[in-house]
Parts: structure tokens; C-alpha cells; sequence
């Protein structure tokens, strides 16, 4: 058997945070070494549910409280990705294999000004060096290669749910 097959999925959530443009919130990683951007996304603690895992890795990343976001859609299913090759075995002490991830699509009831990536940096939390405003056809485009099919996916299923451009 290979080591690929042998090893699980890690469990995560992913937001797509869509303003009152219609525009979809993206960060650009730290740790990146390519120009590509990404939705706000992280692992479920033990025993937690998906959604509080969401507004909790919303909160870390950006953040963005609770109380600034509204429901608008989540997927039906868990979207998986493979890491490639050369990250097998170095992503998350080489654990798993990839995600398995739930998405929930979010109004932001905030402004620009309530978007704060360094709030929980002193935790060691700070994910993003920067962020930008995005359309929905352009997500796609923005990520890392090897997540372009789970976006793809993704944006079939929610984009008709939030009122994006």
C-alpha cells in the first residue's frame, strides 16, 4: 500500500466571507511560496462542530468576530483535496493526507476597518500577510494549483447562494 492511501483526511472548514459587494474575502498566506491567495479555512478541534470551528478559524484569521457575520449557505458534503507529492509528509507532522473540508458561505456585516490580521498574531495565529476583495469567477484562478478542483466545486455549489458578482 502506498503512504498516501494509508493516511486520513484531517478535518477542516473553509469561509467564503462575502461582503456587501458581493465580493469574497481572500488572504495571502505567510508561509506561500507562490502568489496565491486563499479563503480563510482550518482544522475542526476535538469535539467541536463544524460551524463554531468556523467562526472560530474566521476569528483567528482575520479577525473577524462572530457577531460581523451572517449565514448565507454551507456545502452538503465535505470537499476533499490531496496535498502534492512534495508536501506529503511535511504538512501537519505528515499526518494526513490532504482535507476534508465543510464550507459556509458568510455575509459580512462589517467594514474594511473590522479586518485585522494581526488580532490574534501574539497566539501565533497570523496566517495572512495581506487580503483583498475578490469576484467569484476569480477565486478559482487565485489558489494554489492543487486546490483549484475543491474551489471549483465549491463555487458551483454556493455561488448561486450569495449574491456575489
Amino acid at each position: 500500500m502506498k503512504i498516501r492511501e494509508s493516511l486520513p483526511y484531517r478535518s477542516g472548514v473553509g469561509i467564503m466571507l462575502v461582503n456587501a459587494d458581493g465580493l469574497v474575502f481572500v488572504g495571502q498566506r505567510f508561509d506561500s511560496q507562490v502568489e496565491a491567495w486563499q479563503m480563510p479555512q482550518g482544522g475542526i478541534d476535538a469535539g467541536e462542530e463544524p460551524w463554531p470551528a468556523a467562526l472560530r478559524e474566521l476569528e483567528e484569521e482575520t479577525g473577524v468576530r462572530p457577531h460581523l457575520v451572517a449565514p448565507l449557505a454551507e456545502t452538503s458534503d465535505w470537499l476533499l483535496y490531496d496535498l502534492p507529492d512534495d508536501l506529503l509528509g511535511k504538512i501537519w507532522k505528515g499526518r494526513y493526507r490532504g482535507q476534508r473540508q465543510k464550507w459556509f458561505a458568510m455575509r459580512f456585516l462589517g467594514t474594511d476597518a473590522d479586518i485585522d490580521l494581526a488580532a490574534h498574531a501574539d497566539a501565533g495565529h497570523a496566517e495572512f500577510k495581506s487580503w483583498k476583495w475578490a469576484t467569484l469567477d476569480r477565486l478559482a484562478d487565485l489558489i494554489v494549483p492543487f486546490k483549484r478542483d475543491l474551489y471549483t466545486a465549491l463555487i458551483a455549489e454556493l455561488g448561486s447562494k450569495i449574491g456575489a458578482r
